[in-house]
């Protein structure tokens, strides 16, 4: 099913793998026309999406675009980047590799090649995206950074404006669509703390979005804020590269093996919770840990009251899977402090008193959703850019609005949505067509169609 695509009041016809109206969807382009005529719209590019418009060509948009490409609907995708998972592609670090077996990362209806190793690696899985865009012949509209997307209740229609900038031009682009996909994830914007001194600190300051590899700091002393996931491994890769880190931990944090036995520590909590309560699994787990790991808080990591699992199920915060940073603890290679109060020239001064002299700061502090900033819309969406209603029921909201990857819950999670997205606009859009081959082009002197 190619995606239907038209533009209103520039004369031509834009096309992205074929272009069709159905006769069953004449009403949604009445409502488009009576929107287009009320609001006086000709001055700029209009263009009518005959199906969902996507935003987002990240995991979670592909995914979704994927799923409603087996129910046979029509979709637009729209990416602010000029690649598909820009938050990969530019954003990652080189040694990034999944945390989680292949088996709970891979998206619908295509798996993992299967010599792929049961950790991919950051080029292994944009390969692995890169693929399945081509499989589900998914093709986004790249450098289309939306600026803003409104529920018009008088055409009962999307708006969705845009800025596509190139070398050349700066257009403006406004599309109308019925269905409206949020799939800018979680992790659309970085998260800069507010620090005293900060600006004034003489080193060099980057964001982990911005962090390639430590080989750029080696023999430096870096200091990273943040004792994630990202915190744990960038001091890691620092510490690998012959840098002296000495690593932020301004709260408590559940540290697991990645592995028992062998098995993934995931897997493991995946398997039991189908025969035990989550409680129990969560000791069971903390049991294992201090087993394999040993008490990690005489290394001034100091643990959660709340279990892993439970903290990440109410809270959203994932525990750190150990890939061999606490060995460098440990050892001292790794230097671990408490919380920052102030930089001052090339000095940091923690909460304790102490003073280090640092030659670099690499803020490991995590990411955010960026929906507030262009969705207007209140009742869905809270003010934080997450869905306001819970795990499972966060991905549908009124009026045709949905959203993928929010869940706090991965890769899989964003999956889960992908799928009931694409059967829920897929039930309706079949019980409108009733699968009809028959179709017929709108005559209208201000929209054309062409296959």
């Amino acid at each position: 099913m190619a995606e239907a695509v038209c533009e209103v009041g520039v004369g031509r016809v834009g096309r992205n793998n074929g272009l069709c109206i159905r006769t069953e969807n004449i009403m949604e382009m009445e409502n488009l026309f009576r929107l287009v005529d009320h609001e006086e719209l000709f001055s700029s590019r209009c263009i009518w999406v005959n199906g969902p418009v996507i935003v987002g060509a990240g995991p979670a948009g592909l995914a979704t675009a994927a799923c409603l490409r087996e129910q046979g609907v029509p979709f637009m995708v729209l990416e602010r980047a000029e690649c598909i998972a820009s938050l990969w592609q530019k954003r990652a670090y080189d040694r990034l590799k999944l945390h989680l077996p292949k088996q709970f990362c891979q998206l619908p209806k295509l798996a993992f090649p299967e010599d792929f190793p049961e950790y991919p690696t950051k080029k292994q899985f944009i390969e692995y995206l890169e693929s399945y865009a081509k499989h589900f012949e998914i093709n986004p509209q790249f450098n289309e950074c939306v600026q803003s997307a409104r529920y018009d209740e008088t055409s009962g229609l999307w708006r969705v404006k845009t800025v596509s900038s190139t070398a050349v031009t700066r257009n403006e682009v406004e599309y109308i669509c019925r269905w409206l996909v949020v799939a800018t994830g979680e992790n659309a914007e970085c998260v800069m703390p507010e620090i005293q001194g900060l600006n004034d600190f003489k080193g060099d300051v980057i964001h982990a979005c911005h962090y390639k590899s430590g080989d750029t700091f080696r023999g430096k002393k870096v200091l990273v804020v943040g004792c994630g996931n990202s915190g744990m491994e960038l001091s890691l890769d620092l510490c690998n590269h012959h840098a002296s880190p000495s690593m932020v931990v301004r709260s408590s944090v559940h540290v697991l093996p990645r592995e028992v036995f062998g098995k993934s520590t995931f897997e493991l909590a995946v398997m039991m919770l189908q025969w035990l309560p989550l409680w129990l699994v969560d000791k069971i787990l903390l049991i294992l840990a201090w087993f394999l790991l040993g008490n990690i808080e005489k290394l001034g990591l100091k643990r959660p009251s709340t279990g892993p699992l439970e903290l990440k199920n109410t809270k959203g915060k994932t525990p750190v899977l150990d890939i061999g940073t606490l060995e460098k603890i440990r050892s001292g290679e790794i230097n671990v402090v408490p919380g920052i109060k102030r930089f001052n020239n090339r000095e940091v001064e923690l909460v304790n008193g102490e003073k280090l002299d640092i030659d670099a700061v690499v803020l490991a502090t995590g990411y955010r959703s960026n929906v507030p900033s262009w969705l207007q819309e209140g009742e869905f969406f809270s003010k934080n850019g997450y869905p306001k209603m819970p795990f499972p029921h966060g991905w549908k909201g009124n009026a045709g609005l949905y959203a993928v990857g929010f869940t706090k819950r991965g890769l899989s999670g964003a999956s889960s949505d992908a799928v009931k997205i694409a059967q829920d606009i897929g039930q309706v859009w079949k019980n409108e067509t009733k699968q009809k081959k028959q179709r017929t082009t709108a005559c209208h002197r201000r929209c054309i169609s062409q296959f």
